[in-house]
């Protein structure tokens, strides 16, 4: 759920933090991960290091559109998500996680660049956070645990004419971690993302405005499903 609203407006009316670079790729940001998490270090034992990839299903929650006073919604749809650990303690692993979306805004009327069939605005919706995992039975790999981090959230609507925007953002969630093997387990997970969006007009805004979101923060919510592979 959200707690935000859409309204039509011709003006960008506060300060924002853009990705200024157009045609940003969910690689770029993947590949930015891998290297950070390379250069810190952590823990020259090879015990709980991993490499986790994910499939989830994401609900995008809902907006309000002012103008017309009826629902607006980031579509529920797949999200991808790719993760490196490196172990901190006997139980406890720190974690650098990439996550993707593509999905798109649903709209009342059609917007330059959207598509006609639905009236949606297309947007993908990317996280980088820094985190960790703390395994509730104390060993890592085996049961449950609970996930968590900090770090950023992309916006970045596909339509031409439209800016990224960058926003601060937090996950927390709850996973269970089943062995297949010595170097191969089974991860599910619920996790929570919150974006703080901060505006109170003229997101995505280029100069013309055609599109505004006003609001605080918005949230979402997925299940996953993920195979972990110990490095």
């Amino acid at each position: 759920m959200t707690i935000m609203q859409v309204t039509h407006t011709s003006e960008c009316t506060d300060r924002k933090v853009r990705w200024q670079t157009p045609g940003f790729q969910p690689k770029i940001a993947l590949a930015a991960a891998l290297l950070l998490a390379a250069s810190m270090n952590l823990a020259g034992a090879a015990e709980g290091r991993s490499l986790t990839l994910y499939s989830a299903y994401r609900d995008g929650g809902s907006f309000q559109n002012q103008t017309t006073g009826k629902s607006a919604s980031i579509g529920s749809s797949a999200a991808y998500s790719a993760s490196l650990e490196f172990p901190l303690d006997a139980s406890r692993q720190f974690q650098v996680l990439y996550s993707y979306q593509k999905s798109s805004l649903g709209l009342e009327s059609p917007l330059s660049g959207a598509t006609p069939a639905n009236g949606g605005f297309p947007l993908q919706i990317m996280y980088l956070q820094l985190g960790g995992t703390s395994f509730l039975t104390g060993e890592i790999g085996h049961g449950t645990y609970l996930v968590g981090g900090l770090g950023a959230a992309l916006f970045d609507p596909t339509a031409a004419g439209y800016d990224s925007e960058l926003r601060f953002a937090a996950n927390l969630g709850l996973g269970y971690q089943q062995p297949l093997g010595k170097h191969l387990a089974l991860r599910f997970e619920a996790r929570g993302y919150f974006s703080l969006i901060n505006s109170s007009g003229g997101l995505f805004c280029n100069g013309g405005c055609t599109l505004a979101i006003a609001g605080d923060a918005v949230a979402q919510g997925e299940l996953s499903i993920g195979l972990a592979f110990s490095l």
